[in-house]
């Protein structure tokens, strides 16, 4: 058979690659669809995602296209007593009104499939039978609540239209002809208005539910880039925290290898800075793991170090061995900002870590400045090494994250090497007066 079978399922092919996600939604998240607020079949309408599935009526589509029906029948039935109590229609005609009527009557059940053929056919019909008047206003309804109104306008048009000839052809027996007609443009202008109430509240509440769920999706995505942000801090945090101790670790391990004739005195000195620096890296890798999984920065009970502990930090690199001279020019150390002297602190370590690892045995200057109002600035400065550089594996990515995190804060960072071999790094942070 050369013709395509409708019923039959196409081979499978090759399974094709999914489609990509927004980052950090899953299958069933927000951006999943969802079912409809609304239970009923007449939703499908506005959801283009349905198109195509096949139809079914929800428990509240069975009763209300019952209550439509009932009501065609009632108008129905009190169009067929008036048309058997008219004078002007004969019985023979009478009887024939109300089989077309009956007829419009169980074609209500069409009115879901068939919105605008139904209503555009109840046109001649309410023409032909008085006894099919509820059922031409239930079809006209639900072609308001469907269909957009052009469709509306065209079948209300026709529908107005027509109603001189149908009180032409059966007068009304209570009412002249033209109080008539204009009672029933008033029964198409209110049927018509109805539904198109009912079309808007629907697309209102639709409105309503995308808009929630766009904010919801929106709050989902502002979450996880909060995390994403959150934890890039904890990793330059960690990096700061760790290079530090870990630097030190290596420099004194590298003098115990390569000087093993050293005096015991210094012997003992480098392994107590290793055992404190191991100590140190251990406690704050516990602070940062601490952070990760309770989200508080002071989970691990230490407080974060300000720019009053600048101070130890120098003190630490000279037992490390280091000469460092620090010219603190700030006068209470205390009253910095704590987001302030941190960031100072991590920039002053990363300094002083890099001095170390490139520049052994040159003496480091530690400046630092400033006021509220004018900002803080922090510069680090060492002259050429006097003598050969150890090979001390590095990230390199130190001073790029001292730049982010001065530029996070609002400042600026500039490191360059200086003429004479050495390396000079500063930095200014914005201080609110």
């Amino acid at each position: 058979m050369s013709g395509t079978d409708p019923t039959r399922r196409p081979e499978p092919g090759p399974a094709a690659e999914p489609a990509p996600r927004p980052l950090g939604v899953p299958p069933s998240g927000p951006l999943a669809r969802r079912p409809w607020t609304l239970p009923s079949a007449i939703a499908r309408e506005f959801d283009p995602g349905r198109a195509g599935r096949p139809s079914r009526r929800t428990v509240r589509d069975w009763i209300t296209d019952f209550s439509c029906f009932s009501v065609a029948v009632l108008i129905g039935m009190i169009g067929a007593d008036a048309v058997s109590g008219n004078p002007h229609v004969s019985q023979g005609v009478a009887e024939l009104d109300q089989v077309i009527g009956a007829l419009a009557c169980a074609a209500v059940w069409l009115r879901r499939r068939w919105p605008f053929g139904l209503a555009l056919a109840m046109v001649p019909v309410g023409v032909a039978s008085d006894t099919a008047g509820g059922a031409a206003a239930v079809a006209l309804f639900t072609l308001a609540v469907h269909r957009p109104f052009r469709y509306v306008a065209w079948v209300g048009g026709a529908s107005v239209a027509v109603l001189p000839l149908t009180y032409w052809l059966r007068p009304d027996a209570d009412m002249p002809y033209g109080v008539a007609i204009a009672f029933g443009v008033l029964l198409t202008v209110a049927v018509v208005g109805w539904g198109m109430f009912v079309r808007s509240r629907r697309e209102l509440l639709l409105s309503l539910r995308d808009r929630a769920v766009r904010a919801e999706n929106e709050a989902a995505l502002r979450a996880e880039q909060a995390q994403r942000l959150a934890r890039e801090d904890i990793a330059r945090e960690m990096h700061d925290v760790l290079a530090h101790r870990l630097t030190l670790l290596s420099v004194h391990a590298g003098a115990l290898e390569f000087r093993p004739d050293a005096p015991r005195a210094e012997i003992a000195r480098a392994a107590g800075v290793i055992r404190e620096s191991s100590h140190e890296a251990l406690q704050d890798l516990r602070q940062v793991i601490g952070v990760l999984r309770g989200g508080d920065a002071d989970a691990s009970g230490r407080p974060q170090p300000t720019l009053a502990a600048l101070e130890t930090l120098v003190a630490e690199s000279r037992e490390a061995g280091m000469k460092v001279v620090i010219d603190n020019r700030v006068t209470d150390p205390e009253a910095v900002p704590a987001a302030l002297g941190r960031t100072a602190y991590r920039i002053a370590q990363e300094g002083l870590t890099n001095a170390r690892k490139h520049a052994p045995g040159s003496e480091v200057t530690v400046t630092v400045e400033g006021t509220p109002g004018e900002g803080l600035t922090l510069s680090v400065r060492n002259p050429a090494p006097p003598g050969d550089v150890p090979d001390v594996p590095g990230s390199g990515q130190g001073l790029i994250g001292l730049a982010e995190r001065a530029s996070l804060a609002g400042g600026r960072l500039a490191h360059a090497p200086g003429p004479d071999g050495g390396f000079h790094l500063e930095a200014w942070l914005p201080w609110a007066s």
